[in-house]
């Protein structure tokens, strides 16, 4: 049986628990601390990150990677659009969710909410919090609600790696007690919550309070 090496806390593993769930392929959740990280792990994951996926004599690491690879061997249903303009679409929403919105939201809120307080006894520094939450993030949520059509998703009104990677993030932001304000960004928070609802990540989500203790 597959593995995925992780603890479900990180948003990058979530994007593929997520993903195995929607594609309904059953596997094992092997946990790793990425803070102490190993050598044994190191000749899965070379840069001792989290996550890392094996199959059978195949082993990868990185999530992007992960989530391509289960496209190709698994491609029923899809999570990426056939379309060529909608398949970059899709990956461009997940840099956006990787490399955008998790920078912001895992260092910013939820490693100053949760990992910081729970994991290393630090206090939280609410200054940083409040500026990601009203000067970083704002201008990031306003580029979203600008691509949210009526539709399931981002991106050709389906599901796609692309929502799994940008919700994986607002998952944390949930978590650390935050929501996207209704009022200011209707169609975002609606997506989120809609998303967020989703089997797939409801179970990812409860792993990762139950992880917390939350």
């Amino acid at each position: 049986m597959p593995k995925l090496y992780g603890a479900p806390v990180s948003p990058f593993v979530r994007k593929v628990m997520v993903s195995l769930a929607e594609k309904g392929i059953a596997h094992e959740l092997e946990p790793v601390n990425p803070f102490a990280a190993g050598p044994d792990y190191r000749k899965i994951s070379p840069l001792g990150r989290i996550p890392a996926y094996q199959d059978g004599d195949l082993t990868i690491a990185d999530s992007s990677v992960i989530l391509l690879y289960l496209e190709k061997a698994h491609p029923t249903p899809s999570l990426l659009p056939s379309d060529a303009r909608d398949y970059a679409r899709a990956l461009w929403f997940e840099e956006y969710g990787d490399g955008g919105l998790g920078p912001i939201i895992g260092a910013n809120i939820f490693r100053q909410r949760i990992v910081g307080p729970r994991l290393f006894k630090t206090p939280t520094d609410e200054a940083v919090v409040k500026q990601a939450l009203t000067e970083d993030l704002p201008p990031m949520y306003d580029y979203l609600e600008g691509q949210l059509g009526s539709g399931e998703g981002l991106v050709g009104g389906r599901f796609s790696i692309g929502d799994i990677s940008v919700v994986t993030q607002f998952a944390n932001l949930v978590i650390s007690g935050e929501k996207v304000d209704a009022a200011r960004w209707p169609k975002l928070a609606a997506y989120v919550d809609k998303t967020l609802a989703r089997p797939s990540f409801a179970a990812a989500v409860a792993a990762s309070r139950k992880m917390l203790g939350l």
